[in-house]
């Protein structure tokens, strides 16, 4: 029998974790109602938060369902333009701290034990400049200070609870 000698290959790849933590949930119980804030929801696997305005809406475009967005950005920009924005104006569901969710879009990541995907960028919009206190800033300043960094849209794949202070997640492979 004729041994077939193959050459050897070594693959060399890291795995980091990206983590950060829930620092703020809010809910918004149908549109254009003020976001309600708890220390806990029920996420249903490609339907979203229970009660939410967007719970089980588009199912057909996945990602619709949750959105998250940096504590940081938003304390930039209340430092940038001498601010108190409240959390809940941006209209996303999740604040998170400490990790950067750009990232985090083509990549699967858990919030405590549900797992998500990131879907896009949330880019801000009118919708959310509208809801924001009176300020001197016109709905166009406050559209270009969050492009970029309005955080991210993301399709929920596991049903579970998320609660204030549960660590979010994902592994990221190097090579």
């Amino acid at each position: 029998m004729n041994e077939i000698n193959l050459p050897r290959v070594s693959l060399n790849f890291e795995i980091s974790r990206m983590t950060g933590h829930i620092s703020a949930i809010f809910v918004a119980p149908s549109k254009h109602a003020e976001q309600l804030a708890f220390d806990a929801v029920q996420l249903k696997a490609k339907k979203g938060i229970v009660g939410d305005r967007f719970f089980g809406y588009r199912q057909k475009q996945p990602g619709r369902n949750l959105t998250l967005i940096e504590w940081e950005v938003i304390e930039e920009f209340n430092q940038t333009y001498q601010l108190n924005l409240p959390l809940n104006a941006t209209r996303r569901n999740l604040i998170t701290n400490g990790i950067r969710l750009n990232g985090l879009v083509g990549k699967t990541f858990k919030i405590g034990q549900v797992e998500c995907r990131g879907i896009e960028l949330c880019e801000p919009c009118k919708v959310m400049a509208r809801h924001f206190p009176a300020t001197s800033l016109s709905q166009t300043d406050i559209i270009r200070a969050f492009i970029n960094k309005g955080g991210i849209r993301a399709e929920v794949l596991t049903d579970g609870v998320v609660r204030l202070g549960d660590e979010i997640f994902s592994d990221i492979i190097s090579m």
